[in-house]
């Protein structure tokens, strides 16, 4: 019985924990090979093994997305390697030191937000478009978040970077709506406990939370030749 993702090249952002290790292994487990992408080296090894041991493929990349020219030197050594990309997930997300009033985040930590949550995913676009052109059913899909569109108290920096991204996003769908068959979305996966949702919810039972394993099916849909969505934000309920 041939896999979702058969014989696809996916890239996945901020791939060693939470969601983004929960859809690399899930692409795997679907016939992708998955170039996982994180700053944790260990991590990235440990997600190795595991795809290893359940025969998947997994090409390892240890990278701050904040290092904005090694983005591209990854898009250059994938061309070289694989001469396309199918899928890219851009999942890696930064909340800012933590929750606070606008007046009172630091400038350290609101541009580190917004290095990865904005910047990092522009240059991501910027430098692995071409490569999903080459492909004849690219895929991109980025995370975004409610708290984009909600204007809650103390979330203003990480909501204001998903609002930026969710419109990077829509205005590069709209732009290739016509011309490209790479299809691009967003994606909302709602509360799930991740490592971001501890530092934002400390006290958390996160045992009675969404967990990224459950959300990962989602993933796969947007990530599939035969899907057809674009310019959407795709909310799992």
């Amino acid at each position: 019985m041939s896999k979702r993702l058969q014989g696809r090249i996916a890239l996945v952002t901020g791939a060693s924990r939470g969601i983004g290790r929960a859809v690399a292994k899930r692409f795997a487990a679907e016939g992708a090979e998955v170039i996982c992408v994180a700053r944790t080296q260990g991590g990235l090894e440990e997600l190795d093994d595991e795809i290893s041991a359940a025969g998947g493929k997994a090409v390892l990349c240890p990278l701050n997305l904040r290092e904005f020219d090694k983005i591209d030197q990854v898009a250059a050594a994938l061309y070289e390697r694989f001469g396309r990309l199918d899928i890219l997930v851009g999942n890696a997300g930064d909340i800012g030191g933590g929750l606070a009033p606008i007046g009172h985040v630091d400038q350290k930590h609101f541009q580190e937000a917004f290095d990865v949550n904005v910047t990092a995913n522009y240059r991501l676009i910027r430098a692995f478009a071409p490569l999903l052109k080459l492909s004849e059913t690219g895929r991109a899909i980025f995370v975004t978040a409610g708290a984009a569109q909600a204007n809650q108290p103390y979330w203003g920096v990480y909501a204001a970077g998903k609002a930026a991204l969710e419109s990077i996003v829509l205005t590069w769908a709209a732009e290739i709506a016509n011309i490209s068959s790479t299809k691009v979305n967003l994606i909302d996966p709602g509360t799930v406990a991740t490592r971001m949702r501890t530092i934002a919810f400390p006290g958390e039972d996160q045992t009675i939370l969404r967990q990224p394993d459950d959300v990962a099916a989602s993933f796969v849909a947007l990530a599939e030749a035969g899907c057809q969505r674009h310019g959407e934000i795709v909310t799992i309920d």
